[in-house]
Formats: structure tokens, sequence, C-alpha cells
């Protein structure tokens, strides 16, 4: 697996982990606000072939509070 693989892969991993664990009973919700945005701004540019080709994650429909 490349290396840019390796840091997505498991950028998400974690994501996904911090996710499951906001939604646990007593879990320490600040901990999880001041971790998630950095953990969200560090993950690396997704691995070629992951999206099909011409994919622009810009385009799509708007979503309430966007535009």
């Amino acid at each position: 697996m490349c290396p840019n693989c390796e840091d997505f892969a498991r950028t998400v991993l974690l994501l996904g982990q911090l996710a499951l664990y906001a939604d646990m009973t007593g879990a320490d919700l600040d901990f999880v606000e001041a971790v998630s945005p950095s953990l969200a701004v560090s993950l690396p540019e997704p691995p070629p072939g992951l999206f099909p080709p011409g994919y622009d994650p810009n385009e799509g429909p708007e979503y309430p509070g966007e535009g």
C-alpha cells in the first residue's frame, strides 16, 4: 500500500472510531470537539482510484446552511 494510502486509511479509521466514541454514554465531548477538527484537517488527499473518474466533490445539491 502506498504511504499516502496508509495515511488516508488510518485517518479515516480514527475519524470513524472518534464518531463511535462520541455516541457512547459518558463520552468526553470536549475531547471530541477538540480532536475532530484537527483530525479531519490532517486527512490527506484520497488515493487515486478511490472516486470515479471526473468526480468533483464541489458539485452536487446544496444543503441547508450552504451557499
